[in-house]
C-alpha cells in the first residue's frame, strides 16, 4: 500500500533496498540482493558472489565473447551448478553476515530480488526466518520443481512466502530522490 505521498510501503521499501544490494553483485548470470528484517529494522543484507579471496566472475575476461561464468566455462549442466558456481547465494550471504555479527534472524522477514533455490531455503528454513517476499520467480528448466517447491516451503515452515511487485508510483518517487537532491529543503525556513 502507497501511501498519499508516494513514499512507499514497508515491503516496497525493504524491497527496493535489496535491489539496491544487488548491485554490488559479483555473478554475471543474475544479479541478487537479499535483505533480513525484524520489526521494520534491516539485520544484515547479501549478495551473491564469490567468497572472500576468490576471484569475481565479473573480474575475468569474456570467454567466445560472452561475460565469464565459471560454471558455464567449465561447460557444468544446470543439474550440478551448485557443485561448480562460485558464487554464494545472497540470502546465504545475509544469514552468514548475521551470524557472523551475532544476530539472530529468528522470527525475520527475507525480502530478496529472486525466489531462493532449493538450498537456500534450508538455510532460510534452519534460521527460522519466518517469511519471505521475492521480486522474481526462479523460472526453473525443471516443470516438477514447482510442485516440488510449494511442498518444500510448507514444510520449512515459512509462513509467508510471496511474489512482491514493486509499483510504478514508487519506482518514480525513489528515482525522483536518487536523481534530485534528496535533502534539499521542502519548506520555508521559518525566521
Amino acid at each position: 500500500m502507497i501511501m498519499s505521498t508516494g513514499r512507499p510501503s514497508w515491503h516496497e521499501y525493504f524491497m527496493v533496498i535489496a535491489k539496491i544490494v544487488s548491485t554490488r553483485s559479483t555473478c554475471n548470470s543474475r544479479r541478487v540482493g537479499a535483505v533480513i528484517v525484524k520489526d521494520n529494522h534491516i539485520l544484515a543484507t547479501g549478495y551473491n558472489g564469490a567468497m572472500p579471496g576468490a576471484p569475481h566472475c565479473i573480474d575475468q575476461p569474456p570467454v567466445d565473447g560472452s561475460p565469464f561464468c565459471f560454471r558455464r566455462y567449465l561447460k557444468v549442466p544446470d543439474v550440478d551448478k551448485y557443485n561448480f558456481c562460485k558464487a554464494s547465494h545472497a540470502e546465504a550471504n545475509a544469514i552468514a553476515q548475521a551470524a557472523r555479527y551475532g544476530i539472530s534472524v529468528e522470527g525475520a522477514t527475507l525480502y530478496t530480488t529472486l525466489a531462493p533455490c532449493y538450498v537456500c531455503l534450508k538455510l532460510i528454513a534452519m534460521a527460522r526466518i519466518r517469511a519471505v517476499y521475492y521480486e522474481h520467480p526462479y523460472e526453473s528448466l525443471d516443470p516438477r520443481r514447482d510442485e516440488f517447491w510449494k511442498q518444500a516451503v510448507k514444510e520449512a515452515g515459512i509462513e509467508v512466502f510471496e511474489q512482491l511487485t514493486i509499483s510504478d508510483e514508487t519506482y518514480r518517487y525513489i528515482f525522483d530522490s536518487f536523481t534530485g537532491i534528496t535533502s534539499r529543503r521542502r519548506m520555508e525556513a521559518t525566521g
